[in-house]
């Protein structure tokens, strides 16, 4: 048994399935049992008890043709979650909080998909229109598209950093990367996320997440993806509201396991260390601006220690073999050095 083998296996062997019954139930959202599900969106929860309502709502709104395969697998949520999703006509499973990893979780969703296209979605994503869905898939008419991901558009009540990151990230100008734009995008090339995505299955199956990494499971991916000469699609149009605000400490630690895992991937070269240093310089003109945006002269300097504080950690990642396992083991979110 080759690795990815067994840790697929490890992983699904922690799983408690709940009663077929109970978790494909008719209900008012439910599809004609007749119809084949094309697409199998796949979310994962734990203590979401907030969002999993307003976020299946819209899902099972979508104006889709056929039926689609709902997905949920809960990682030891202590609040309503299960619940909730009880109440709609999907498949519920449910995972200790501890087996949770963002990469082999995502590969076992995958394994009990039904449909032809894997559409991830966030728990607290949620997406912006009826024709979320249909935006996202209707790229795959290319044939050479392996994947497509959307636009992440941010709450009201978002700091100046998320609003200024997710900007530059999720423009409304609609993107195919392949090989023959990789040095122009720089680091943006291999971008993507699984908040909000979709990846045609037959391609998850040639390249899948890598078993080893959690965090930046997207990007690795993508990696993948597009190393095998396969496209991926930015698709403004697939948009849902999504943004988290975190402090400096919190931003530079997340950072810290970005610039890690990028090492690792490989994929930092001179034209992404330009590109990064040129978006950065922008960003802080932008903060600079007070004719931009409403934000106050406090948020602006917020904002400015917030972006200090990413591109430090970023720089301590990728650099990472000059400093104690100790000290990386503390500094790092995801728990990249355990």
């Amino acid at each position: 048994m080759n690795t990815q083998t067994r840790l697929a296996s490890e992983t699904q062997a922690a799983i408690a399935f709940e009663d077929p019954a109970l978790a494909l139930r008719a209900g008012k959202h439910a599809a004609p049992a007749s119809d084949k599900a094309t697409a199998s969106v796949l979310i994962l929860t734990r203590n979401e008890a907030r969002n999993i309502g307003p976020c299946l709502d819209a899902v099972f709104s979508q104006e889709w043709p056929s039926q689609l395969d709902v997905v949920l697998i809960d990682s030891g949520s202590s609040d309503q979650t299960v619940e909730i999703a009880r109440r709609y006509p999907l498949q519920l499973y449910r995972l200790a909080a501890e087996s949770f990893h963002h990469a082999r979780t995502r590969n076992l969703a995958a394994e009990l998909a039904q449909g032809e296209y894997l559409v991830y979605l966030a728990a607290d994503a949620l997406p912006c229109s009826r024709g979320w869905l249909n935006a996202l898939l209707r790229n795959f008419d290319d044939t050479a598209v392996g994947a497509v991901y959307g636009r992440h558009v941010p709450r009201p009540d978002a700091s100046i950093e998320r609003q200024g990151v997710l900007a530059t990230m999720y423009s409304d100008t609609r993107l195919v990367k392949s090989t023959a734009n990789r040095s122009e995008l720089g680091y943006r090339y291999y971008h993507f996320s699984t908040v909000n995505c979709a990846i045609r299955k037959k391609v998850w199956e040639q390249t899948r997440f890598p078993q080893n990494i959690n965090v930046c499971e997207d990007v690795a991916i993508a990696s993948r993806i597009l190393d095998a000469g396969r496209k991926i699609v930015y698709e403004p149009e697939a948009a849902v509201y999504h943004s988290h605000d975190f402090s400096s400490l919190r931003l530079f630690r997340r950072y810290f396991d970005l610039g890690v895992i990028y090492h690792r991937l490989n994929i930092w070269d001179r034209a992404n260390k330009t590109m990064l240093l040129r978006d950065g310089l922008r960003s802080l003109r932008e903060k600079l601006d007070l004719s931009r945006n409403h934000y106050g002269v406090a948020a602006r300097g917020a904002g400015i220690c917030q972006d200090a504080a990413k591109y430090a950690g970023l720089l301590l990642g990728r650099n990472e073999r000059l400093l104690p396992r100790t000290l990386k083991r503390r500094l790092s979110t995801f728990g990249v050095f355990e």
